[in-house]
């Protein structure tokens, strides 16, 4: 059976101690993907939605959503974010997101790169939802942990 470390002995949720680990350079990517209609697609590339330039707005708020992961995931560590970046890829069928989160800290930056997708993929439904009511948010995995 798995060990979780978010656990003590007796089976209680618990923030790892990391203290003793080192200080280390540390990038994490996430993926997702945005399923849409093809007169959503049309419009994200005409950039011709109601409620504006879509992807620019998705991309401050995963930015946004990746400086408080610690604030919305209980028993994350705060991290000093050195970067986030956000890329969108529009294809035939939706959205292609992926975010890069990097630190130097003593554990990793999975879940503010995971936070950042799945916000942005949310963001975008939010901000389509008036054309499009059938989109799907998926896929959205941790592809890169690099420690440098």
């Amino acid at each position: 059976m798995a060990e979780f470390s978010h656990l003590d002995a007796e089976g209680t949720a618990r923030m790892v101690d990391t203290g003793a680990k080192p200080v280390q350079r540390r990038r994490a990517i996430a993926v997702g993907f945005v399923e849409c209609a093809p007169a959503t697609v049309a419009a994200l590339r005409e950039k011709a939605l109601p409620k504006g330039d879509v992807l620019t707005v998705a991309r401050i708020a995963a930015i946004q959503a990746a400086k408080r992961t610690d604030e919305l995931i209980p028993l994350c560590h705060s991290l000093p974010l050195d970067a986030v970046d956000v890329d969108f890829e529009v294809t035939d069928k939706g959205v292609a997101i992926r975010a890069t989160a990097s630190t130097s800290a003593k554990t990793g930056v999975e879940m503010e790169a995971l936070t950042a997708v799945s916000v942005a993929g949310l963001t975008i439904y939010d901000m389509c939802k008036a054309i499009d009511k059938q989109m799907v948010i998926g896929g959205i995995r941790v592809t890169d942990k690099i420690k440098e």
